[in-house]
């Protein structure tokens, strides 16, 4: 990396922190995904102003610039495949204005979506997107992948949860995006584009976020079926009906299977498939939504469905759920972790259809996730230094884009597309679609310096 601008870093703002030894950057060049690319330097801005000046650097020397939140992407979104300069967000972390009665709060976008969480519980508010790595990821991790979790079934995800934006965009230009207001029709939506774009277009700082009132009364049910087609046919019909849940997650007989095992459990359900589902909302609303589910799920193939009575029960019902993942790495050394989203009309079919995939190469998979949005994490389980399990997972993960396309589904719910899902992004997007998209990121970042490699496939006229 040219000194001269390592240089003129270091003189912005009383000294900003740049770390160049490679000991120190070796840490943020990857992510959860444990791809690596160690950058050639980490910048870490404390101001808004901070990171306008260091784009403005980045965009004047031409230099890949990759923006770092909690590093939990799944995809290698945060990982600096040309080195060049990452930009952590851990210092801008504070609540900027937080306002009860028009319900929004806006916050750095280094602040961790629990801390975030925290402070709004505080005035009996919370903000909907509720992603598993909620403790470690950012906001602004959280905005790139238009992140959901389980509640989006009910509250939306992210883009739905964002009122309005503060950004740079790749020329060093400071962007106001959306208001502090829940209607707004001035000019282009550039919030909602910024949202999901995984840090390709700009560099977000500051987010005004859209609160939700805390339920007073929650109710936490499961229901287990004989068949997929029995678990499919009641999420249809709870998604049906006016008691829309605000958590309906399923794990396949597979999943139901293996965290038996991990956590010792007896069970003549063995080979079911479970719905976890959540009601919220008033204490007298919440009890009859609760009634309303129950009636729904309990379909002629249910052979239980149990109502927690207390927190301890309801602690109990979800243990299997947050048991899937230490389960998972019981069966294998690692997987592919997926998250396929289909038409809820479509699931059954496609479950079943990943299972026969599954079989056909010899891989085992797991099938779990947000039934309520047909969001399922396909979880493909090998053995990484097994070349001949290697080449079936990744033969098996190309049929199965054409299933999910096949049922008129898409490749990434709230992961988004990183590195890992780039290539197979064409197969979804037409051509011509994807062309208006890279001319978008061109007036949004002419010298393509922000997260470079993420998003779009290459250009097919360029290769780049």
């Amino acid at each position: 990396m040219d000194t001269q601008l390592i240089n003129e870093l270091r003189q912005l703002s009383d000294g900003v922190c740049v770390l160049t030894d490679p000991a120190d950057c070796w840490a943020y060049g990857s992510d959860y995904s444990r791809i690596h690319h160690c950058p050639a330097a980490v910048v870490f801005p404390e101001t808004h102003e901070e990171v306008v000046s260091i784009v403005r650097l980045c965009h004047e020397y031409a230099t890949p610039l990759t923006v770092r939140g909690g590093g939990t992407s799944v995809t290698g979104s945060a990982v600096p495949t040309q080195g060049g300069l990452v930009m952590s967000m851990e210092h801008l972390r504070q609540v900027l204005d937080f306002d009860a009665h028009s319900r929004f709060v806006t916050v750095q976008t280094g602040a961790t979506n629990q801390s975030v969480q925290s402070y709004c519980m505080k005035k009996d508010l919370f903000w909907p997107p509720d992603p598993g790595s909620a403790v470690t990821s950012t906001v602004g991790g959280n905005l790139a992948c238009n992140a959901a979790g389980p509640r989006a079934v009910k509250y939306g995800a992210t883009r739905e949860n964002v009122l309005g934006l503060k950004a740079v965009s790749g020329r060093g230009d400071e962007l106001i995006c959306g208001s502090a207001t829940t209607k707004n029709s001035m000019g282009f939506d550039l919030t909602r584009l910024l949202v999901g774009s995984e840090g390709t277009l700009a560099v977000i700082t500051e987010a005004t976020l859209k609160l939700s009132p805390v339920p007073l009364r929650t109710h936490t049910m499961q229901a287990d079926y004989d068949s997929i087609e029995h678990a499919a046919a009641a999420v249809i019909a709870l998604m049906s009906q006016p008691a829309t849940p605000c958590a309906l997650e399923l794990m396949d007989d597979v999943c139901v299977r293996l965290v038996n095992d991990y956590l010792k459990k007896e069970s003549d359900n063995d080979k079911c498939v479970r719905l976890l589902i959540q009601a919220d909302g008033t204490e007298v609303g919440a009890d009859a939504d609760a009634e309303a589910i129950r009636v729904a799920a309990t379909n002629a193939g249910c052979l239980q469905f149990r109502l927690a009575q207390d927190e301890n029960e309801t602690v109990t019902l979800w243990e299997a759920r947050r048991a899937l993942s230490p389960a998972l790495r019981q069966v294998a050394p690692s997987h592919l972790g997926e998250d396929f989203v289909v038409p809820l009309s479509n699931l059954s079919h496609f479950v079943k259809d990943v299972r026969a995939c599954g079989e056909q190469h010899g891989v085992l998979i797991a099938s779990f996730g947000h039934a309520g949005n047909g969001n399922l994490h396909v979880n493909l389980m090998y053995d990484p230094q097994n070349e001949e399990e290697t080449r079936a997972v990744y033969a098996c993960l190309d049929d199965l884009i054409d299933i999910t396309l096949k049922h008129g589904g898409s490749l990434s719910g709230e992961h988004g597309i990183g590195l890992h899902k780039r290539h197979f992004v064409s197969r979804q997007i037409p051509e011509g679609t994807l062309n208006l998209m890279r001319e978008v990121k061109r007036v949004f970042d002419p010298k393509g310096i922000l997260n470079a490699d993420k998003q779009l496939p290459p250009d097919p006229a360029t290769g780049q």
